[in-house]
């Protein structure tokens, strides 16, 4: 890795007879695939039953491959456990919050804490890695396939014991439990911790603190299944390890990826939601921030399964996804699927070859990426991603919070992308940066819907502030403990404490009935918000209607060399995002953030440099064009001519990559 752009697939050649094999090998080195994942659905196939391991098909098309100038990511094929695992066993499988037994067929479907499943799983992945570990061609793992994508948290017995001793190593004596939680509520107080249970069937809701800390104790153990199997790996093999996780599964990927060499992730974001696809480039960029992220899939035209499908995507989109990747930090950019599944749940999906051999719809568009992937493989190796001076937190322990806690349906997902809209919407460049990730280099920061913050990143953000940085923490933020319980010294809790800012109310804000004016305009107010005393503070918005009018919902004060702003409510609908790109403009202006551009809707610029300089990668994502404005004279390098400082035109889905010289 490191010395290319990967174009890849992911292939299943177990499913194939030896003349589809040879003729797919064939297309892939017309096409300019250069790699291919394989294996995560193939533990049948190497074990057909129990102790009869066999690697050796996968061995060889691993040397077939490279020999065909195509390298390889190996899975581990963990996600599929054979029927004689299963059959029979219902101990050893998923069972669900409704305590549904999870029968054998489709994926996930035993429990990966179950300690024969572990057992097994170990064999295999001693098997095939100290068999393929040292191939030439074999340049990186992936373990499993989509961690707790079609489940969330298990309710077995096994789970049940190790739920127990999670939480004696974290509490020590139920006493503390009680306490933390606060038990006495509905007489659930425990008198030792066997007595605790999962959060399954109950006539109504379970206490928040069980449901929340039930989540992060299967976030941990998912976790370290997944350093275990790199534990395994690495005594045979020194090829870098990834999973390919996403933000929808029930995963805290900042746990998952510290043990782990290189991040990676799925995405199926349609054209109408490229903004999703540019957020995961700028999550993913910083989980490992010493090494490029890859795109292990996306479709090369549309998703679908049995039961849904998308539409395909406009021609030229591809394109546009591949070159803003590679741009934000990508080192490869991989398709689900190269050939058409001719069975199974899938069958509908889209790829890249039909599963009689023909080229499908997104075919051309395939052939473009690579063209694209030529011509700008040498300027992206050559440079590195630029900082942002401005960083939005992001945490999948806030999406559990939420999900204990989500009020009128409110989605984790949804709300941060809708956020990182209003960003992306104003031209600056963005990082999203994980909570334990440093802050030096940012200039502003904005911490929106984490419910809690733990006293290391409130110590952290505060010294960013100290030193010069503008925090801007809310909504939905600061305002439950560790435990999930509610806050009895302030109402925002340490956040509040360190802001200055004294919180009178919280409660939900209704959009029809609240309204909020702030930089000169006005936009309806909604979530569960908080408003701040007037005095305790420097208002910049006022709640103008409903309960808590004339109070503050925006309130700012300096914090040594910077500031701490406290968002208490979320404007809404399209005056409302109006606003929230005000605030982003207003504390940019303030802190003279300069990593930014003048481009228009729908066109993004991906800055870089090298030792040549700064350079600029323009991309539409939207397909109705746009422009953008170059602040001096530059050279396009795919063009090999100069440009003037001013206004370029960018057509649909067209991209352009700018070097400012560094003298001008």
């Amino acid at each position: 890795m490191g010395k290319k752009l990967y174009h890849g697939a992911c292939y299943y050649p177990e499913l194939w007879d030896e003349d589809t094999i040879q003729q797919d090998i064939d297309r892939m080195r017309e096409v300019g695939i250069n790699v291919v994942r394989i294996g995560e659905f193939a533990w049948s196939v190497i074990e057909p039953e129990e102790g009869n391991i066999d690697v050796s098909f996968f061995k060889e098309m691993i040397k077939r491959m490279y020999d065909n100038g195509i390298e390889t990511i190996m899975c581990t094929p963990t996600p599929t456990p054979p029927i004689w695992l299963s059959h029979g066993r219902p101990e050893r499988m998923h069972i669900n919050e409704k305590r549904e037994v999870m029968g054998h067929g489709s994926r996930q479907h035993a429990c990966t804490n179950n300690p024969y499943f572990r057992k097994r799983a170990a064999i295999i992945t001693t098997s095939i890695a100290k068999e393929l570990g040292h191939l030439p061609g074999l340049i990186g793992w992936q373990l499993d396939n989509e961690f707790k994508c079609h489940v969330a948290e298990c309710m077995c017995e096994t789970c049940l014991s190790l739920w127990h001793e999670w939480l004696r190593n974290r509490y020590g004596v139920i006493e503390r439990l009680n306490e933390a939680w606060g038990t006495d509520v509905w007489s659930e107080t425990y008198q030792t911790f066997e007595q605790v249970p999962q959060p399954g069937p109950a006539p109504f809701l379970h206490h928040a603190s069980l449901r929340t800390m039930y989540q992060l104790f299967s976030m941990e153990m998912i976790a370290q299944f997944a350093d275990e199997q790199a534990k395994i790996i690495r005594s045979y093999s020194d090829a870098p390890i990834t999973h390919n996780g996403s933000v929808m599964f029930s995963t805290d990927n900042e746990r998952m990826f510290q043990n782990l060499d290189f991040a990676s992730y799925d995405t199926y974001a349609s054209q109408d939601n490229a903004s999703a696809f540019l957020l995961n480039c700028d999550i993913w960029r910083h989980f490992k921030k010493d090494r490029p992220f890859w795109i292990l899939e996306t479709s090369p035209s549309y998703a679908a399964s049995l039961e849904s499908c998308a539409m395909p995507h406009a021609d030229g989109y591809l394109q546009a996804e591949a070159v803003s990747s590679y741009a934000l930090g990508s080192e490869g950019f991989c398709y689900w699927l190269w050939r058409q599944q001719r069975s199974g749940s899938e069958i509908s999906h889209g790829s890249v070859l039909s599963a009689w051999g023909e080229p499908t719809i997104g075919y051309q568009n395939v052939l473009a990426v690579e063209r694209a992937r030529k011509k700008i493989e040498p300027i992206i190796l050559s440079t590195v991603p630029v900082q942002a001076d401005v960083a939005m937190t992001y945490s999948d322990r806030a999406k559990v919070f939420l999900k204990t806690e989500p009020h009128r349906g409110l989605q984790h997902r949804t709300l941060i992308t809708h956020f990182y809209e209003r960003i992306l919407n104003t031209g600056i460049h963005r990082d999203l940066v994980p909570e334990g990730f440093p802050l030096e280099g940012y200039r502003v920061l904005f911490t929106p819907f984490m419910p809690y913050l733990s006293s290391a990143f409130i110590k952290k953000a505060s010294a960013f502030a100290e030193e010069g940085g503008i925090w801007i923490a809310g909504p939905l933020t600061g305002g439950r403990t560790g435990e999930h319980t509610v806050h009895t010294d302030y109402g925002l809790g340490e956040l509040e404490k360190t802001a200055g800012i004294k919180t009178l109310f919280t409660f939900p804000m209704n959009e029809d009935a609240h309204t909020g004016k702030a930089f000169g305009m006005t936009a309806p107010l909604g979530l569960w918000s908080a408003v701040f005393d007037a005095g305790s503070g420097n208002t910049l918005g006022t709640v103008e209607s409903g309960p808590g009018a004339g109070h503050a919902f925006l309130s700012e004060r300096e914090h040594g060399k910077g500031k701490i702003v406290l968002l208490g409510s979320l404007p809404s609908g399209k005056k409302g995002d109006a606003m929230l790109e005000a605030l982003v403009r207003h504390y940019a202006g303030e802190a003279a953030v300069s990593v930014r551009s003048d481009v228009t809707p729908g066109t993004i610029v991906a800055p870089r440099k090298g030792e040549n300089g700064l350079v600029w990668v323009i991309v539409n994502m939207n397909g109705k064009g746009g422009s953008v404005t170059l602040p001096k004279e530059g050279t396009d390098l795919l063009a090999n001519r100069s440009v003037g400082a001013g206004r370029l035109s960018v057509g649909p889905h067209e991209y352009h990559v700018i070097q400012f010289d560094n003298r001008s």
